[in-house]
This record gives C-alpha cells, sequence and structure tokens, in this order.
C-alpha cells in the first residue's frame, strides 16, 4: 500500500480537523498515513494573544520528509483569497526538491478553509495546486462523485478542487459532518490512487 502524508497549517483547530477527516479517509484504504504541520512563524506571544490553537499534536514536518510519501495531501486557511504565510514559507524551500524531481510522479493534493462561503476558497485551493504542479505531482481533486458538495439545503464547503471548509468571521463555527464527510471521501480518493500507482 502507499504512504500518504496529510501536511497542514491550522491557526484556529478548523484545519487541523479537516486533517484528521482527510487522513481517517486515506487511512480507510490500508494506506500508512501521517499527518504533520508546518512550524508557526508568528511569535508565541502574538499567538496566545491571537487565541491561536497551540495544543496541536501533529508533528512539524520539514521539506526533507516530502520525497518519502507517495502521495502529499496539503491543507492550509485562506489569507485573502490564498494560502496562509505558514504553508507558503514552507513550500518555498522545497527548491532542492524540485531541481532532483523529487517529488514528480507523485499524487498531490488540496483543502482548505475560510471564514465566509465567498472568501476565497478555491483561489487558495488553486494557489496550493500550483505549488504542487510546479512540484511534479498528479493533482487530484474532490469529484462531484462526493454529492455532499452539491447540498443546497445547508451552507457547505467543498469543491471539485478539494475539500473545504467554512468557519465563520469569529472562527465559532466548526467543520460541519458535510465538510469532514468530504475531506474523509478527499483523503480515500487520493489513497485509492497512490496505491494502484505505488501500492
Amino acid at each position: 500500500m502507499s504512504k500518504v502524508l496529510v501536511l497542514y497549517y491550522s491557526s484556529y483547530g478548523h484545519i487541523e480537523q479537516m486533517a484528521e477527516a482527510v487522513a481517517e479517509g486515506a487511512r480507510s484504504t490500508g494506506a500508512t498515513v501521517d499527518i504533520k504541520r508546518v512550524p508557526e512563524l508568528v511569535p508565541e506571544e502574538v499567538a496566545k494573544n491571537s487565541h491561536f490553537k497551540l495544543d496541536q499534536k501533529a508533528p512539524i514536518a520539514t521539506v526533507d520528509d516530502l520525497e518519502h510519501y507517495d502521495a502529499i495531501i496539503v491543507g492550509t486557511g485562506t489569507r485573502y483569497g490564498r494560502m496562509s504565510s505558514q504553508m507558503a514559507n514552507f513550500l518555498d524551500q522545497t527548491g532542492g526538491l524540485w531541481m532532483r524531481g523529487a517529488l514528480n510522479g507523485k499524487v498531490g493534493a488540496a483543502f482548505s478553509a475560510t471564514a465566509s462561503q465567498h472568501g476565497g476558497q478555491e483561489t487558495t485551493l488553486f494557489s496550493i495546486i500550483t505549488n504542487l504542479m510546479h512540484l511534479g505531482l498528479v493533482v487530484v481533486g474532490l469529484p462531484y462523485s462526493f454529492q455532499g458538495q452539491l447540498k443546497l439545503d445547508e451552507v457547505t464547503g467543498g469543491s471539485p478542487y478539494g475539500a473545504t471548509t467554512i468557519t465563520g468571521g469569529d472562527g465559532s463555527r466548526q467543520p460541519s459532518e458535510n465538510e469532514l464527510e468530504g475531506a474523509r471521501f478527499q483523503g480515500r480518493h487520493v489513497a485509492e490512487i497512490a496505491n494502484r500507482l505505488f501500492g
């Protein structure tokens, strides 16, 4: 079976929850799955004063970790319609992997969160996907076979480019069951493809 990395950045815990759901879906295929997070760049005092979730259990990833996985699923919250600076900083350090083609042909995917329905979910996903494609990964989205993204009876995240959640402007809204199921579906879908390619 394949080896999958769920790599994330989460300020307030929403993306952390989504990462756990993505990993759950990937593990259901028999794949080996690790969850890791990128380093925080905000000084600790600022993070505390901003009420960041500082008790996240996932270990910190290094750039060198990436080439040891068959699939990499990247998640981060949105900052003005693009990925967070913490994730961008981490991915900006992958030049050595790019030079060697170390990630060519691996499977990649993205997931995200925004405060509002129209807060840049798809542009953030594309900002992640652009990096994955430059690194040579084969990108997998969240196909419409996940019917939850077609719901009209509730406010929900999700797009064909990746699983998403909506947090509310004050961060009080937690991922819904439908959004978590979308994350599980995407994790399973990515791992099934990686298992076929590398298992």
